[in-house]
C-alpha cells in the first residue's frame, strides 16, 4: 500500500509538469485564420454585452450594453444610432471603460450608469429594412413600425432584462441620434424619464440636412452614398480636386447625380422627386409631429451656435412644443460649437477661443444633473428648468434665461452708401449687383473640400475672402460705442427684385473686429459670421407653391438666421452681406424659370441683375433680438 500511495503522490506531483510539455510543432500549412478573439479580457473593469433585442414585428436589433463591474441599481442611458453600435463602444480596444466609450460617456459610467448603444433597424448588425430617417407611422409609413415603436420596445426589453438597472431610462444622441431621441418622445415608454436630443435632424427641407429654405445642399449626396449602400459605400468618388469645379462641370445637382451614377439611389430619388415643401416633407417634420402630442418626458434640446448641418431643428422643436404646450417640460441649450460639438472638446472653434472647455462645462453642469435628478434612485429634487441656457459669444460666459428668444426685435436697416442704422433711413434708394451662375460666390476660400475641419468650421470662416467681389454687397454700421447683445434668431426682411425669373438670396450677419489687435493679431479685422442663411426666391409665396418671379418686381423675402447669443463689443462694427450664391454647398439657381432646378440644363443658367431696396416704403432690414443689458 505504501508503494501504491507513493506512486500516486509522484504522479500528482508530476502532473503539472506533464501539462507543460511543449505541444507538437504546428504544420507550416495550418490555416492561420481563427474564428474570433475576445478583446475584452478578464482584467477589464467593465462588462460589455452584445444582444439582439426583438421588436414587436419580430425584427431583432443589435444592441451593445456596457457598464462598470459591480454596477447595481443603475440608470440606463440609451442611444439609437445608424453609425455602428460596435464602433461606438470600442473607441479604443482597452480594458478601461472610459477608453472604449465616447468621451462624453465618461461622467456617466464613472457614476454608475449603464450605457446602451443600438444599431437602428436595417443597418450594421440589426435586422430589417433601412429607411433613412424613417417617417413616423401614418400617411407615409403604413407599416405600423417607426423609431418611436422601436425605442419603446427596446426600453421595455432593457428594464425587464437588466437586473443591474433601477428601471429608469434616459435617451441622448446628436444629429441622426438626436432625431431618434426625439422620436422616442412620441408615445413614450413609462420608463423613459428624460431626453437630451442634440443637434437633431428635424425638418430636412426647411433648414436641416438636405435643403435650407428650398435651396439644395449638395453634401447630402456623399451622405446618401455612405449610409445607404452596402457594397461600394463612401463619398462620391470625385477625387481630391476643387469641388467648386467638380460641381460646375456637372451643371446642375441632378446632373451631378447622373454623372456619378447615384441618381437611382432611393434616398436620392426621394429628394429629387420632391424639390418643394410638399406633404412628403411636411409629414416628416418632427417639430410638427411633436406639437400634436403632449410632451411628458422632460427634454433638454440642444445644438451648437455654428452648427453647419442641423441648426434649424432644435429651436424649431422648442418653439413648436412651447406654442402648443406653454408649460411643457422642455428647455433649450446653445453652446459655441459646431455640429455635435457638445460631445467633444470645446476650448475653441476655428480662430475663436473660449473660456475653458465649454463642451465639458455643459456636460457636467447641465446634461449630467438633468439626467441624475430624474434617473438616479433617491436622487435630490430637480432644479427648475429655465427656458434656455446659452453661451454668450463675444463676452464668453454662460447665461440662463426665463424665456427664449430673450431679446426684443429691433430693426437694423440697410441705408445709403452701404451703411447700417437702427434708425429708419430718411431717404430711399437701391443697390444692385450682377449674379452670374458661371462664377458663383464660393462659401469657402478655394480650393474647396466639403469635409474635415474646414467643413466643421466654415461658419466661423473670416468673410474677408469675398472682399472685392462685385456680386457681394456689404453694408457696414458705425464703430460701436456700447455693446449690442442679441439673443434669439435674427430675422431677415429683404426687399429685392431680380431681372430673372428666379433667384437665391444669401444674407450674412457679421461681427467686424477692430483693425488692430496686438494681443491676438489673428483676429485683427476679422469678419466673423454670426448668422449665414439662404432663401430660394421661387418660394416667396409659399414653400409648397413655387412660382416664377416677375422680372423687376420688388418682393418682400423673409427668413430667419440661426439662433444665437452674441455680443457685438464696443470698437467692433456690425456688417450685413448680401449675395446670390453660396457654392458649392448650395446648388446654383439658374435664375431663369425651370420647374425643378435638379433638371436645369446649361442653357437655363443666365446672368441676372439683383436690386436691393432700402428706405422709403421698401426698407430692407435685419431684425435683431436685442437684449437691454
Amino acid at each position: 500500500m505504501r508503494k501504491v500511495a507513493a506512486t500516486l503522490i509522484a504522479l500528482l506531483v508530476a502532473a503539472p509538469l506533464l501539462a507543460q510539455v511543449t505541444p507538437a510543432p504546428l504544420d507550416p500549412m495550418t490555416n492561420d485564420q481563427v474564428a474570433s478573439y475576445d478583446w475584452v479580457r478578464p482584467e477589464a473593469d467593465y462588462v460589455r454585452r452584445e444582444v439582439m433585442i426583438p421588436m414587436r414585428d419580430g425584427t431583432k436589433l443589435f444592441t451593445v450594453i456596457v457598464y462598470r463591474k459591480g454596477t447595481k441599481d443603475a440608470p440606463i442611458l440609451l442611444s439609437r444610432t445608424p453609425y455602428n453600435a460596435t464602433n461606438s463602444t470600442s473607441r479604443n480596444r482597452s480594458q478601461k471603460i472610459e477608453e472604449i466609450l465616447p468621451i462624453m460617456d465618461a461622467p456617466f459610467v464613472d457614476d454608475g450608469y449603464i450605457r446602451v448603444y443600438q444599431d437602428v433597424r436595417g443597418l450594421n448588425k440589426s435586422e430589417g429594412d433601412y429607411v433613412m430617417v424613417r417617417p413616423v407611422r401614418g400617411p407615409l409609413n403604413k407599416t405600423g413600425i417607426d423609431h418611436s415603436t422601436d425605442a419603446y420596445d427596446t426600453i421595455d426589453w432593457l428594464v425587464k432584462n437588466l437586473p443591474e438597472s433601477n428601471g429608469k431610462v434616459g435617451i441622448i444622441g446628436s444629429s441622426y441620434l438626436g432625431f431618434t431621441a426625439l422620436m422616442a418622445l412620441i408615445d413614450p415608454h413609462p420608463a423613459l424619464k428624460a431626453a437630451v436630443p442634440q443637434s437633431p435632424m428635424v425638418d430636412g427641407w426647411m433648414g436641416d440636412d438636405w435643403f435650407h429654405n428650398g435651396a439644395f445642399r449638395t453634401f447630402g449626396f456623399d451622405y446618401a452614398l455612405q449610409q445607404t449602400v452596402k457594397d461600394g459605400s463612401g463619398p462620391v468618388p470625385v477625387g481630391l480636386g476643387d469641388e467648386y469645379e467638380t460641381y460646375l462641370e456637372a451643371v446642375s445637382s441632378g446632373g451631378f447625380a447622373r454623372k456619378w451614377g447615384i441618381q437611382d439611389l432611393p434616398v436620392v430619388r426621394k429628394m429629387m422627386e420632391h424639390p418643394a415643401y410638399d406633404t412628403y416633407w411636411q409629414e416628416q417634420a418632427v417639430d410638427k409631429i411633436l406639437a400634436k402630442h403632449k410632451l411628458t418626458v422632460p427634454t433638454l434640446v440642444m445644438l451648437g451656435q455654428w452648427d453647419q448641418e442641423d441648426s434649424y431643428g432644435g429651436p424649431a422643436v422648442y418653439r413648436a412644443i412651447k406654442a402648443a404646450q406653454p408649460d411643457a417640460p422642455i428647455m433649450l441649450g446653445i453652446g459655441p460649437w459646431r455640429h455635435s460639438g457638445a460631445n467633444y472638446e470645446g476650448f475653441g472653434l476655428g480662430a475663436l477661443r473660449f473660456e475653458g472647455d465649454t463642451a465639458l462645462q455643459f456636460r457636467l453642469d447641465w446634461i449630467k444633473p438633468f439626467f441624475d435628478c430624474r434617473l438616479k434612485t433617491n436622487a435630490p429634487p430637480c432644479a427648475p428648468m429655465p427656458a434656455a441656457v446659452t453661451y454668450a459669444t463675444g463676452i464668453n460666459k454662460w447665461e440662463v434665461d426665463a424665456k427664449w428668444p430673450a431679446g426684443t426685435e429691433q430693426p437694423l436697416y440697410l441705408t445709403g452708401r452701404f451703411g447700417l442704422s437702427f434708425a429708419k433711413p430718411t431717404g430711399a434708394g437701391s443697390d444692385s449687383y450682377i449674379s452670374d451662375p458661371a462664377a458663383p460666390v464660393p462659401f469657402l476660400p478655394r480650393p474647396i473640400r466639403m469635409d474635415g475641419d474646414v467643413w466643421r468650421t466654415w461658419l466661423v470662416q473670416d468673410q474677408r475672402f469675398v472682399t472685392g467681389r462685385t456680386d457681394v454687397l456689404s453694408y457696414t454700421g458705425s464703430v460701436l460705442t456700447k455693446p449690442v447683445h442679441i439673443k434669439g434668431a435674427p430675422r431677415v426682411d429683404l426687399r429685392a427684385a431680380t431681372s430673372g425669373q428666379d433667384s437665391d438670396f444669401v444674407v450674412k450677419l457679421i461681427d467686424v473686429y477692430p483693425p488692430e489687435n496686438g494681443a491676438n493679431p489673428a483676429m485683427a479685422g476679422y469678419q466673423l459670421g454670426i448668422g449665414i442663411e439662404i432663401f430660394r426666391g421661387r418660394y416667396v409665396h409659399g414653400f409648397a407653391t413655387p412660382a416664377p418671379l416677375e422680372p423687376g418686381k420688388t418682393y418682400a423675402f423673409g427668413w430667419s438666421l440661426p439662433n444665437v447669443n452674441h455680443v457685438f463689443l464696443p470698437g467692433h462694427r456690425i456688417m450685413v452681406q448680401i449675395q446670390s450664391s453660396l457654392y458649392p454647398l448650395y446648388d446654383r439657381n439658374p435664375q431663369s424659370w425651370v420647374p425643378s432646378i435638379f433638371d436645369a440644363q446649361a442653357k437655363d443658367y443666365v446672368k441676372a441683375t439683383q436690386t436691393i431696396r432700402w428706405g422709403g416704403d421698401q426698407p430692407s432690414a435685419v431684425w435683431l433680438p436685442v437684449v437691454k443689458d
